[in-house]
């Protein structure tokens, strides 16, 4: 029986790392549930045997049915039948295996019925269940949002929502507009309070919205009348059992069919607000935009392990000249640096959820005591990597998707681009991963404060005093080469000013070499605990390398002149 959990041993290779310990008893809060739930585990051995035990289901769901139905649910796609979304019958049947096994709610508390596991093991199902279908990801993972009322909701509405969530409901989030897509301080959508229905009124359109047609809806509105910016906008929760949403159209896509995005017509709809008015853009959505970014971005490394597996299957059976295409140079050359950038990116995945898990695990403990002093500055150190890895992330592991699938048609010759063979499907469905929750440009806007305040060079410097084994001496010095190439690099650029064209010009140069050197010490130090990595580090590295000298070389002689070339 196909399992893509114990296929794959890198997964399982992150419930070791270092951290996990420290993780879990943050998020079991010293497995104080034992007492209440039978479930709940003893201790950090019990609870790794649990997330094994699960994953092992999710990586034989995602094998066994969502892979399997992924090329039907592709042609069939999405209906709107009586202002009514209708899933694909595959998505359906999906959608009900994870429901009866559990798997909806995983990181909720157990008070709510959910798991209560952290987003380590949540972000492993993610990257399986995308590896599956990546379509049936958006449906899954958008449960997502429930994290969102969980730290900002009042208790009535926690109690009211969130319990639905294992039981299988829907989420979406309800953000971009017709004239608002990146730039979201321009949502119209209007909230008004109804004081005889005592709740507030949603008027207007959404637009792009993935699932569209959720069961709870989060949706960004503009509650101060007179307002033009993000200072306006509040958050609110709506509940699909109003009916007061007209599905305007399914959206006809490019890839990802399974998955329906829809415009959507609020008339009057009644919801409820999420946290206090005011602060819908500035703390609420940019804490959900956060996690969403880190589910497509496990999205895209889930998609980038299909696209290799498809690449390296296909290369060893197509006989050419007399022997398999993947002993051709050109061809062993793409295989190998597919494999380099999807174990890369997997690094970075993980890395910066285990940021995450540890700041939310601190930020949900406030709220039940005062922190000591020394938990808040962990918080507090765990949160500013948080924030500006996520960018990062988002930014590598979309293009690199992006670039795999590609080479992984490239591999499969005319056969790729033929509708008989999978690699056809996932090169479509890839195409937006580094479009949707923030475009790669939107994420170097945010990335490009990580080079200015120097917190990536803080980060790589402590990557530097990790030991490294004496064997694999020659990669770190070629890592510290390029982190002082680095420094050269972002000084020389920020003698032009920070605020200057120029500067804004480079960004994208300036966070792919920090980006660089940040993955090539992730997947050395991977290669410190596990072998297996030594491959995929040595060839990262190799090429980080080359590129980065390039990024320094264009940066060092770049001057007005140049720029000005540049402009249409």
């Amino acid at each position: 029986m196909n399992n893509f959990y114990t296929d794959n041993p890198a997964l399982k290779f992150q419930l070791s790392h270092p951290l996990m310990e420290k993780i879990v008893v943050l998020k079991e809060r010293n497995y104080r549930d034992r007492e209440k739930y039978e479930d709940a585990p003893e201790n950090f051995e019990d609870a790794i045997d649990n997330y094994d035990k699960v994953l092992e289901i999710v990586g034989e769901i995602a094998a066994e049915l969502l892979a399997v139905y992924a090329e039907e649910v592709d042609k069939t796609g999405t209906k709107m039948v009586n202002n009514e979304i209708i899933y694909a019958k595959g998505t359906q049947k999906s959608h009900e295996a994870m429901k009866d096994a559990g798997l909806y709610g995983m990181s909720l508390p157990r008070q709510y019925d959910g798991l209560n596991f952290p987003y380590i093991p949540y972000v492993m199902a993610a990257e399986m269940v995308s590896r599956g279908d990546t379509a049936f990801a958006n449906i899954w993972g958008l449960q997502d949002c429930a994290e969102t009322l969980l730290e900002f909701a009042s208790d009535e509405i926690k109690q009211e929502f969130l319990p639905k969530i294992h039981k299988g409901a829907t989420c979406s989030m309800d953000l971009t507009e017709p004239d608002a897509g990146s730039d979201l301080q321009s949502v119209q959508l209007k909230s008004t309070w109804d004081e005889n229905a005592n709740c507030w009124r949603l008027n207007g359109v959404k637009r792009f919205i993935t699932n569209g047609d959720a069961d709870i809806k989060l949706v960004l509105a503009r509650s101060e009348e007179g307002t033009l910016d993000g200072r306006g906008l509040s958050y609110f929760v709506y509940d699909r059992k109003h009916r007061a949403i007209s599905i305007r159209r399914i959206e006809n896509k490019l890839g990802i069919k399974g998955s329906p995005t829809a415009e959507l017509v609020f008339n009057n709809a009644p919801a409820q607000l999420v946290g206090e008015r005011r602060l819908g853009l500035i703390k609420y959505v940019m804490s959900l935009m956060n996690g969403a970014r880190l589910g497509v971005a496990a999205q895209a490394v889930g998609l980038s392990e299909a696209a290799y597996r498809e690449a390296y299957t296909y290369a060893f059976q197509r006989m050419q000249f007399g022997k398999t295409v993947a002993q051709f140079p050109q061809v062993y050359e793409m295989l190998a640096n597919i494999r380099a950038k999807t174990d890369a990116s997997r690094a970075l995945l993980y890395e910066t959820t285990r940021f995450v898990d540890i700041y939310k695990s601190y930020s949900m403990i406030a709220q039940e005591r005062p922190l000591t002093p020394d938990e808040k500055n962990e918080m507090k150190y765990y949160q500013k990597y948080a924030d500006i890895y996520t960018p990062l992330l988002k930014l590598f592991a979309t293009e690199y998707c992006n670039q795999n699938c590609y080479d992984a048609l490239q591999i499969h010759g005319g056969s790729g681009y033929m509708k008989d063979y999978p690699i056809e499907r996932m090169y479509r469905d890839a195409r937006i991963t580094n479009i949707y929750e923030g475009t790669s440009q939107m994420q170097v806007v945010a990335a490009i404060k990580g080079v200015g305040s120097g917190l990536f060079l803080s980060k790589i410097k402590e990557y530097e005093t990790i030991e490294i084994n004496p064997e694999f001496h020659d990669l770190h010095n070629k890592l510290i080469s390029m982190t002082v190439q680095y420094e050269i690099t972002v000084a020389k650029a920020i003698e032009w000013g920070s605020s200057s064209e120029e500067y804004d010009f480079n960004a994208r140069r300036m966070v792919e070499m920090a980006g660089n050197i940040i993955m090539g010490y992730l997947l050395l130090i991977d290669t410190c605990r596990c072998v297996d990595f030594k491959k995929s580090a040595t060839i990262f590295i190799a090429c980080a390398q080359a590129e980065n000298s390039r990024s320094a070389d264009f940066i060092k002689s770049f001057n007005s002149k140049l720029l000005e070339l540049f402009k249409v």
